[in-house]
């Protein structure tokens, strides 16, 4: 039999954590465990010369206490044997302080007394120079019994004159001695406070887990470029915003839509945009669904999200095009049921004609077909009289003629007079169709539905004044009327109505002018917009012409 071929066993790789959970967590563990080692050799290393300096000075301390007169005297009126006097105090004292040895000496160096009785008669192994010649000494030495810590003195006698000295040492074993025993204590302190540094650092580093979801760096480093990527790639204006209102994150899409730039990173909300209605739908003081705001000449369609760490993203798309779309289609319709009512009502002109032609009244044909004509005339020509720019007499015209076929008149005031000087003609038929619109809207249906349009030029300001028979709006809604969504209309086909008085301020407010509505003479509103610098100066305009 072939024998089964085994699969060999995969070898454990051990090397740096992958997680950020773990590498934290052992780097904390290497930073507590390197502070505690040091802390400990510092401890130890000052301990160490504590324990040194407080041994000579025991020493130096029994020295003083051993050379006294009486000591002095029992060396000048004995010799140095081991039974005399000068040994038996010394001996006395070296086991009352348990010191390793008490050396008394003369002069010239010999010792009087010593640990062991047969060094008494030589001289000292070591240099007694300075004691004998007045001075303190501490010193770690070795002499004939090892390492020690000494302590020498002068021994005087009464009168004061220097007889010989006192040397007094202490093991030195003992001071190492000390000095162990006192490291099983610190480091039990060291490892309790290792313990309580390993155990903050597990808890710090399982609530950094829980935070960054268990991913590595790597991890997150690939996140973040691929956050940065799809933020940044997106069509959609994306704003995030921290606990305190302030902007964190801002796309290219978002930037283009406010109109803000890098310098709004990391500033309030209500700082960056001032007030105003995309203020308050970004800070979430306007709460719902696709919330409408206008944002310079763009209208906008804005989403909040809250988030969990109490700050909130949101969405911006940009429905200015849209919203034309929407416009132009509602103004298309508009036109097609005028025309389909124009339509049925030149069919029943048409039938009056070949009526009057069949019965052979032909002055009555010629009359009615005059009459006709001449009405669409005269306010052709009443427009374009007083209203010199083509773009907004066409307008006018237009509006004259749906207005007609809805059973609305249209005037134009006394007053009407604005030449083609226009700076944005285009503007202001945005403004005129708007307001006209409206108007149609409030009139139709009143017991003498009529508009009146005045746009009359006072130096380059241009003023435009549009009444209506309407209801007419109450004071209470006279500024609430110019707010971005706000409409008492039916939703039209796009489904979003109250955005165009609010594009007529903002025109107006970008010219420096005003919007204003009140209380028709005759009842009704009447709605008051002033752009200055609308035109341009006269001599300025007859240069172009020739030109």
């Amino acid at each position: 039999m072939n024998p089964v071929p085994t699969v060999p066993a995969r070898r454990r790789r051990f090397g740096w954590p992958q997680r950020v959970f773990s590498q934290v967590l052992l780097m904390q563990l290497a930073i507590a465990t390197g502070v505690t080692v040091l802390a400990t050799g510092l401890f130890l290393a000052p301990l160490s010369a504590q324990l040194d300096d407080q041994a000579m000075r025991r020493a130096l301390a029994i020295a003083e206490t051993t050379a006294s007169p009486e000591v002095a005297d029992e060396l000048l009126g004995s010799r140095p044997t081991a039974a005399g006097p000068v040994q038996a105090e010394a001996e006395r004292i070296r086991q009352a302080t348990g010191a390793e040895y008490v050396v008394i000496m003369d002069r010239r160096g010999v010792r009087w007394s010593h640990t062991a009785p047969r060094e008494i008669g030589r001289v000292v192994s070591t240099d007694p120079s300075q004691a004998l010649a007045g001075n303190e000494v501490m010193e770690i030495d070795s002499g004939t019994l090892g390492r020690s810590a000494r302590g020498k003195v002068p021994l005087r006698d009464d009168g004061g004159r220097i007889v010989g000295a006192v040397s007094v040492g202490i093991e030195y074993d003992s001071v190492r001695a000390r000095l162990l025993a006192a490291i099983p204590g610190l480091l039990a302190y060291a490892g309790g406070a290792l313990a309580v540094g390993a155990l903050a650092a597990y808890l710090i580093s399982r609530r950094l887990q829980r935070q960054t979801h268990d991913l590595a760096f790597s991890d997150i480093s690939a996140l973040l470029a691929e956050r940065e990527a799809m933020l940044h790639g997106i069509r959609e204006g994306v704003v995030a915003l921290d606990r305190s209102g302030r902007i964190r994150l801002m796309n290219d899409e978002a930037q283009r839509l406010l109109g803000l730039g890098h310098e709004a990173m990391g500033r309030p909300l209500d700082e960056v945009l001032g007030g105003g209605r995309t203020t308050d739908v970004l800070a979430g003081r306007v709460t719902g669904e696709d919330l409408l705001t206008v944002r310079g000449s763009r209208v906008l369609i804005a989403n909040r999200m809250p988030t969990d760490d109490g700050g909130a993203v949101a969405t911006l798309r940009d429905r200015t095009e849209l919203e034309q779309l929407g416009r132009e289609l509602d103004s298309t319709r508009g036109l097609i049921d005028a025309l389909r009512a124009q339509d049925h009502e030149h069919a029943n002109r048409m039938h009056t004609l070949l009526g009057l032609l069949e019965l052979e009244m032909h002055e009555e044909a010629v009359e009615f077909v005059t009459e006709v004509v001449g009405v669409h005339r005269a306010t052709a020509e009443q427009i374009t009289e007083k209203i010199h720019d083509p773009l907004l007499a066409a307008l006018l015209v237009g509006k004259a003629t749906v207005a007609a076929e809805r059973g609305v008149s249209l005037r134009i005031a006394p007053g009407t007079l604005l030449p083609d000087r226009l700076v944005d003609p285009r503007g202001l038929v945005t403004v005129v169709g708007n307001l006209v619109d409206n108007a149609l809207d409030a009139a139709a249906g009143s017991l003498d539905p009529r508009i009146e349009v005045e746009l009359r030029a006072e130096g380059r300001t241009a003023v435009l004044r549009i009444a209506d028979s309407g209801p007419g709006v109450p004071s209470e809604q006279r500024e609430l009327i110019f707010t971005e969504g706000w409409s008492t209309k039916e939703l039209p086909a796009h489904g979003k109505r109250g955005l165009g008085l609010a594009l007529v301020r903002r025109l107006a407010e970008r010219q420096g002018g005003s919007a204003q509505v009140s209380e028709a003479p005759g009842g009704g509103a009447e709605f008051t917009v002033v752009l200055p610098e609308a035109l341009t100066e006269p001599g300025l305009a007859t240069v172009a012409e020739a030109q």
